[in-house]
């Protein structure tokens, strides 16, 4: 099973902008700094994002990214669609028609590509604000919901100093 860095970045870089940024634009360094991404590489995607219109970017001093959309109506399959990655379960390529280079498939293949599908219906099911208000697997009772840094000095909010 294969999902690069580059799907990967993609959504923790629109989570760390649904998180952060709510109306305000969030700048790209700021994101690539909190997230551990590389400010070229992440430029790249946050283009890829801006096209597939998941993302607007602001010019200016204040200026950044920010969701294009709710959170509510951005998928997680959609994110990992719009960096043009492609989750591969099976190690069929193209069209051979099989795993092992001819026309055979493997004994393994349809486990495979039957969890590709999984994969695929799990992801399109899930979205940006399941993932950072933690309701994916049912955590949302566990965990308290991702706020930026400002918000969790708050008086009443889990964690903070009172």
């Amino acid at each position: 099973m294969k999902l690069t860095t580059k799907g990967r970045y993609a959504v923790q870089a629109l989570a760390d902008i649904a998180a952060y940024g709510g109306a305000s634009p969030v700048a790209a360094g700021e994101v690539a700094l909190r997230q551990g991404i590389s400010a070229g590489y992440l430029e790249q995607l946050l283009g890829r994002l801006r096209r597939a219109q998941m993302v607007e970017s602001v010019r200016g001093v204040a200026g950044g990214y920010r969701l294009a959309r709710p959170a509510r109506d951005i998928r997680i399959a959609d994110i990992v669609a719009a960096a043009d990655e492609k989750i591969k379960t099976t190690a069929c390529e193209g069209k051979s028609g099989g795993c092992l280079g001819a026309s055979a498939r493997c004994l393994t293949h349809d486990l495979w590509d039957e969890l590709g599908r999984q994969i695929d219906i799990f992801l399109n099911a899930v979205t940006l604000e399941d993932v950072i208000e933690r309701r994916v697997l049912g955590m949302a009772s566990v965990n308290a919901p991702v706020k930026p840094v400002q918000q969790q000095q708050q008086k009443g909010y889990p964690g903070a100093a009172e």
